[in-house]
């Protein structure tokens, strides 16, 4: 077989090679410069010392680095699970409405705005004398709420630089995520079987949870991977919204890298990150193999 006749037949190794050199040029080899840096000793002017050594990960697992590990993995937690159960019922509305191409237009608007900006539009809302605070001014003025101070005047309620407020701005950025691939899979959910689990006596609630939402099972793995990884690495929302209470492991990456100057252990979180990442999309991709398995052994029987 000549070789014209070879790149006809199989194509796909003759023209993926231009990707696989990308993906290695700017994915593998950073990767693997930043492994070898987290394995290095840290230099007391910034930079590292070509020596073996695991102090990186010993100190990222004390218990100062450990506290911040955990206070990111709970604040992404929440943001997920929140995002995800806001994205149900929008992804329902969505593939049930007449106007499926406004309503995606409408979630897809904010990918258009820069993130900056739409972060800093909240700071306008948070802050001591943003629309929040005015709006609970106006009652504590109207109800007389404990608020108040003694001359009557409204003490500012303190939401900025809080977790709660790094939680809400996180689920505000990544919410569209989560809505476009449970909409996607609800809108290619057939809709008979709920009205056969109401024809065998289920409840309207009882349908969903037991009928809609194992259906669309693959649609909500993905959109907690979508959401779960960029909140879990988030950098921007933290840094401007939150305080040092708050801070992820993200802003701790930066702080090593451009005020401490240590890299091996910027170097090791950035490893643990990357592969809880990676893990995830591993495990997306494991279960919509399964579920694809599973439907085609129901097809075959």
């Amino acid at each position: 077989m000549t070789e014209k006749k070879f790149r006809k037949q199989n194509p796909g190794p003759f023209y993926s090679w231009p990707m696989g050199i990308w993906f290695s040029i700017f994915f593998i080899v950073p990767i693997l410069i930043i492994i070898c840096y987290s394995f290095m000793k840290n230099d007391l002017y910034g930079g590292v010392l070509k020596e073996f050594t695991i102090d990186a990960y010993r100190q990222m697992f004390s218990p100062e680095y450990g506290e911040i590990f955990l206070r990111t993995l709970w604040m992404t937690i929440i943001a997920t699970f929140v995002s995800c159960a806001i994205a149900i019922p929008c992804g329902y509305a969505m593939a049930r409405s007449r106007h499926q191409t406004l309503l995606l237009i409408l979630v897809i608007i904010p990918f258009l705005t820069n993130s900056l900006i739409r972060i800093f539009a909240w700071m306008t809302i948070l802050g001591e004398e943003g629309l929040l605070n005015s709006v609970c001014g106006f009652f504590a003025k109207a109800f007389f709420f404990v608020t108040q101070n003694k001359d009557g005047s409204f003490e500012p309620v303190q939401f900025m630089y809080t977790k709660g407020a790094v939680i809400l701005v996180s689920i505000y950025m990544y919410l569209p995520y989560a809505i476009l691939p449970i909409f996607t899979s609800i809108d290619r959910f057939d809709f008979t079987l709920l009205e056969a689990a109401r024809d065998l006596g289920a409840s309207k609630p009882g349908a969903i949870f037991r009928v809609m939402l194992p259906g669309i099972k693959s649609g909500i793995i993905s959109a907690i991977i979508f959401t779960f990884i960029p909140i879990f690495g988030n950098y921007t929302v933290p840094q401007i919204i939150g305080s040092t209470e708050s801070y992820m492991l993200g802003n701790t990456i930066m702080d090593q890298i451009t005020k401490i100057g240590n890299l091996p252990l910027a170097s090791a979180i950035s490893v643990v990150l990357t592969f809880i990442s990676m893990a995830a999309i591993l495990f997306m991709i494991s279960s919509e193999k399964k579920e694809q398995n599973l439907k085609t052994v129901k097809k075959e029987s």
